[in-house]
C-alpha cells in the first residue's frame, strides 16, 4: 500500500514539476512575441499569434503584469513590455562581457571613421545590434541598441554565418529569404560563394543589401578559444562609404575586431 501510494505521489510531483516548466516556457513564448515590428498585443491577437487559448494565454499575462514584466493600456487592453522587462534587459546589457570589452574600441572607431560602429551578434537568423556609437555627421543612419536584422541582408550577418559549422548555417538560412532591397542576396548558392570568400579575406561588405543608399563593413570577434563569436561593422550612406574609400573602411574595421578579440584574450598565432 505504502509503495502504491509513493508512487502516485511521485507521478503528482511529475506531473506538477511538467505543468510549471510548461508554463514558463508558454509565459517565455508571450514575452518573446513583444517585437520592435509588433510592440502591442490585444490578448485575442496575442493567444492567437503564440498559439494557446485565451484562459491560458491571459492568467500568463496577468502573472507577468503584476510582476512589472508588462503593462497594460487602460484604455484599450493592448499589452507592452512593462518597467521590470526594461530593467531586466538594461541588468542583461551592462552584464554582457562583450559589450564593456568593445565598447572603447567601438568608440575610437566611430571616431576614426566619422561613421556609425555597431557590435552585433547572431540569433537564430538574425543580427542584433548590442551596442551602437552613433556617427558624427548630423544626418547619419541611428539604430536603436537591440534592434535585429535578417542575417542574410547585413555584413555582420554574413561574416557570422560564414564562421558557423555548414550544418548550423544551412539550418538557419530557410528559404526563402526576406528580400529587402534589389540587391539583397537570396540565392543560398550565391550566399555560400559569398560567404567562402568571407571567411578567406577575413572581412564583409554588404552594399545596399539590407537598405537602398546604406553600405557596411564588418570583422569578427574572437573569444579566447579563437571562435567567432560577434562583428564590428561601420555603416553610412554609399555617398560616404564608397568604393574610393572602401580599403581605409576595411582597414579600420579589421583593426577594431582584433583590438576586441584582444580583450577578450584571443591571441594570434
Amino acid at each position: 500500500m505504502d509503495s502504491i501510494y509513493e508512487m502516485v505521489l511521485q507521478y503528482m510531483t511529475r506531473s506538477r514539476a511538467l505543468a510549471g516548466t510548461q508554463s514558463v516556457l508558454r509565459a517565455i513564448r508571450l514575452l518573446k512575441m513583444f517585437t520592435d515590428a509588433h510592440p502591442e498585443w490585444r490578448l485575442k491577437d496575442l493567444a492567437r499569434a503564440a498559439e494557446m487559448n485565451k484562459a491560458t494565454a491571459y492568467r500568463l499575462l496577468s502573472a507577468m503584469e503584476d510582476e512589472g514584466l508588462l503593462m497594460r493600456d487602460s484604455r484599450t487592453g493592448a499589452y507592452r513590455l512593462g518597467p521590470e522587462a526594461i530593467a531586466l534587459g538594461g541588468r542583461a546589457l551592462r552584464s554582457n562581457d562583450l559589450r564593456s570589452a568593445g565598447y572603447s574600441e567601438l568608440e575610437w572607431l566611430a571616431c576614426t571613421a566619422g561613421e556609425a560602429a555597431t557590435l552585433e551578434v547572431l540569433v537564430d537568423d538574425q543580427v542584433l545590434i548590442l551596442e551602437e556609437i552613433p556617427a558624427s555627421h548630423l544626418l547619419a543612419p541611428w539604430q536603436t541598441i537591440g534592434t535585429r536584422h535578417p542575417a542574410h541582408a547585413t555584413s555582420t550577418g554574413k561574416l557570422l554565418l560564414a564562421f558557423l559549422p555548414t550544418q548550423e548555417r544551412v539550418a538557419r538560412l530557410r528559404p526563402p529569404l526576406q528580400r529587402l532591397t534589389d540587391k539583397t542576396i537570396t540565392d543560398l548558392e550565391e550566399l555560400e560563394r559569398q560567404m567562402a570568400l568571407i571567411r578567406t579575406q577575413g572581412y564583409a561588405t554588404a552594399i545596399e543589401e539590407l537598405e537602398d543608399g546604406y553600405v557596411a563593413v564588418s570583422a569578427p570577434i574572437h573569444n579566447h578559444d579563437g571562435n567567432v563569436v560577434a562583428a564590428v561593422s561601420i555603416g553610412g550612406p554609399i555617398t560616404r562609404l564608397n568604393a574610393g574609400r572602401m580599403p581605409e573602411f576595411i582597414d579600420l574595421v579589421r583593426q577594431a575586431g582584433r583590438l576586441i578579440s584582444g580583450r577578450l584574450g584571443f591571441r594570434e598565432h
